[in-house]
């Protein structure tokens, strides 16, 4: 874990987080935020691969990759799964292309998840686009949903959860070390939940805060 800087974001702390891991023959998955030409040079300069999604920030390679001949290209993996009151179809499909705008690139990917609610039918179609350094010959298409599968799974699992149940965003705890510590506080409990069987953290947060000995109990302090 790595501050970033008040009045700045995690751009700038990218490089310095890496900076004492050995990243040989890794591969580094982003959200869009880190799909930056810096960042794929210093990734590759340090021997690591990179799967990074390109979102309409990036408005030139963004329209590079969405123009390309998605609908005549084959599609390279299918996964169907049944979860949370839904059906998801996941399809993914690259295009090996060495002109890619970011330094390393050579594949296109593209994700389209079609989403049905079962208790309303309603149905969504969302696609994602990405870039990766990783040549035809480096992953498979199974290899590589999975990683991005992985990464979306953090997202969901973690990240979403500090912003939307913690309000991590909102915090008035900006300046020093406290927001680290209160980030790592964060983590903390929603380790301890999952550990514990809680799917649902909203919840769980609302019946440990019902009684004073809950969260005790939880951390085996009882």
């Amino acid at each position: 874990m790595r501050q970033v800087a008040s009045r700045s974001n995690e751009i700038p702390a990218f490089a310095p987080l890496l900076d004492s891991i050995d990243l040989s023959d890794t591969v580094i998955t982003g959200d869009a935020l880190h799909t930056q030409h810096a960042h794929g040079t210093y990734l590759r300069e340090r021997g690591a691969h990179y799967l990074a999604i390109v979102k309409k920030n990036h408005p030139g390679l963004y329209a590079q990759v969405k123009t390309l001949p998605w609908a005549d290209i084959p599609l390279d993996h299918r996964t169907r799964d049944r979860a949370h009151h839904r059906d998801e179809i996941r399809r993914l499909k690259t295009a090996a292309f060495h002109h890619l705008d970011c330094p390393g690139a050579r594949q296109a990917i593209q994700i389209v998840r079609w989403r049905r609610d079962r208790s309303t039918g309603k149905l969504t179609i969302e696609r994602v686009y990405l870039i990766t350094s990783l040549d035809t010959y480096d992953a498979t298409a199974v290899q590589l949903a999975t990683w991005i599968r992985g990464h979306r799974g953090i997202e969901n699992l973690l990240h979403h959860i500090r912003d939307r149940t913690f309000r991590e965003d909102d915090s008035k705890v900006r300046t020093g070390h406290p927001p680290r510590t209160m980030a790592g506080l964060r983590n903390l409990a929603i380790g301890i939940f999952r550990q514990n069987g809680h799917t649902n953290i909203a919840a769980a947060l609302r019946h440990t805060g019902r009684d004073h000995t809950r969260p005790l109990r939880i951390l085996g302090l009882t």
